[in-house]
């Protein structure tokens, strides 16, 4: 009487294609987000119930809590801001500042320095806000 061996298969599970998944999601998040160097000037923005925060981060101009300029990072005094912009924006298509303001700075302030970028040829300006937390009754 002659018996059979039994084969033992194995089975085995290929990891390959998932550590390729893991690889291009990985992948799709890095080149998806956006990583920002917001500069050590403390502020705190204005917040609003209905519009959203603006995407824009090329030219940023700020305007800190005790009314110092820095655009780009750098800091501008004010009798150079209409140079400093006309310089930063004399090759670009775009003429769209982004102003970043402490919400306690001056209208008056605020108002000038738009009045200097507008003198400065500036199309648009921009100012980004904190979208405000939705509360319950």
């Amino acid at each position: 009487m002659r018996f059979r061996e039994k084969r033992i298969t194995r089975s085995i599970i290929n990891l390959t294609p998932m550590v390729d998944m893991l690889f291009l999601i990985l992948l799709f998040f890095l080149v998806t987000s956006s990583f920002t160097e917001q500069p050590n000037i403390k502020l705190e923005l204005p917040s609003t119930k209905y519009t959203s925060t603006s995407k824009l981060e090329e030219r940023i101009l700020t305007i800190s809590r005790d009314e110092k300029l820095f655009f780009q990072n750098e800091p501008v005094e004010r009798k150079d801001l209409i140079l400093v912009l006309k310089n930063a924006f004399s090759k670009q298509d775009d003429k769209t500042l982004v102003l970043r303001a402490d919400k306690n700075v001056t209208y008056g302030t605020v108002v000038d320095i738009m009045d200097a970028a507008k003198g400065a040829g500036l199309k648009r300006i921009v100012a980004p806000t904190v979208l405000e937390p939705e509360k319950n009754p």
